[in-house]
């Protein structure tokens, strides 16, 4: 059941979004994921709900962190709903809430500023749960982003509130399933960013799914490394390389087509300014690092991409931050758009990039807004939060 089936008139409704966006001192540089988050907001209000939104903001540790303040989080909240959102600074503010009005919509300051919120300890975390849900009458989860979190405002509350799922975390949830049951094929999946070390369950359960597998970014060089090559100074994982083996033999045996880069970008240092060469992937000099894929690459994953009917991408092909290293990740993001396929964007780095490259957004099926928690749900674990709505 979703808030849409659900008479909110007069009732005061916590709404669990996730708000973490990236600031620069007070300026948003991403509000995406706020963006993504105004539909259910904006709906309870116009049904007459007095909308009371909790929400987390970076790593403030359970201590109130200025820094981390979701002050500068509600005025774009307010700008984006076209209404004032109230703000108080408080985590638990019983006289806001009190004060509200029927579609009147507030937003209490950073749930990690209690450290019941995260708390590993059952107890402390139900007694802050309790107190958060003293201030409503009905929950609705449409966190995504932090559904994969054992938290008190995502997995505590459902339990001591009547709930319902948010428009948002339900239409997560619908991608998520077409991308694990029965999809399109051929059924493709990029990955990239840093590490194997973070992807490492959802590497070897696409591996029994998934027609092709294309790996870019810096996990990619540990990937070369395990079939024997230099990588020079580029990012390396060498305690992933038994791993690694292992996939690449499991998906010769899988008859999955695992490609990798072909040339690379192979700079003198990491710097936005460093100069770099185009090497093939298998000659690395041994002083230099990759930090993008290369042009021939870029064309090879684009053919890749060609044929797909279904394809999930999480993980930048290299620096998108530095504009010079951009070029990878803005060829795989231009071959989806142009595709025909139903293309799912995972959240986190690669939604950033999108952004930041100033690609059209509309030019994707769907772009997630919880990078940590599609790739749990595509791992095959079991999500707290969505486990506690349903």
């Amino acid at each position: 059941m979703t808030f849409a089936d659900t008479d909110v008139r007069g009732r005061r409704v916590l709404v669990r979004a996730d708000l973490n966006v990236p600031l620069d001192g007070e300026t948003i540089t991403d509000d995406g994921r706020i963006r993504a988050s105004v539909p259910t907001i904006k709906a309870l209000a116009e049904q007459g709900a007095k909308v009371v939104v909790c929400a987390h903001l970076g790593r403030p540790k359970g201590e109130p962190n200025q820094k981390y303040s979701l002050k500068p989080v509600a005025a774009r909240l307010g700008e984006l709903l076209g209404r004032e959102v109230a703000f108080s600074g408080k985590v638990v503010d019983e006289e806001l809430v009190d004060g509200l009005k029927d579609g009147d919509v507030a937003l209490l300051e950073n749930l990690r500023f209690e450290p019941g919120e995260e708390s590993k300890d059952d107890a402390a975390r139900r007694a802050f749960a309790q107190k958060l849900a003293g201030l409503a009458d009905l929950y609705v989860g449409d966190g995504f982003g932090a559904v994969h979190r054992k938290h008190a405002s995502v997995y505590d509350v459902p339990e001591l509130l009547p709930h319902v799922m948010g428009g948002l975390v339900a239409a997560e949830v619908e991608v998520l399933k077409r991308l694990t049951e029965n999809p399109e094929r051929p059924y493709v999946v990029i990955l990239g960013g840093a590490k194997v070390s973070d992807k490492l369950g959802v590497i070897a359960n696409l591996l029994t799914k998934v027609d092709r597998l294309l790996i870019g970014g810096g996990m990619a060089y540990t990937f070369l490394k395990a079939q024997g090559y230099e990588v020079g100074q580029s990012l390396l994982q060498e305690d992933q390389l038994d791993q690694v083996r292992g996939f690449l033999s499991e998906a010769i045996k899988r008859g999955v087509e695992l490609v990798l880069p072909v040339d690379v970008l192979a700079a003198t240092h990491f710097a936005e300014d460093a100069p770099y060469e185009v090497v093939a992937a298998t000659e690395i000099p041994a002083d230099r690092q990759g930090l993008d894929i290369g042009p021939k690459t870029r064309e090879l994953f684009a053919t890749k991409l060609a044929d797909a009917r279904t394809v999930f991408w999480n993980g930048p092909m290299g620096v998108f931050e530095f504009e010079e290293y951009a070029e990878g990740t803005r060829a795989v993001a231009e071959a989806l758009i142009r595709s025909q396929a139903f293309t799912v964007v995972g959240g986190g780095d690669s939604a950033a990039a999108v952004r930041r490259l100033g690609l059209p957004e509309d030019g994707f099926s769907h772009i997630s807004t919880g990078g940590g928690a599609s790739l749990e749900y595509l791992e095959g674990k079991t999500l707290p939060g969505l486990e506690a709505l349903q």
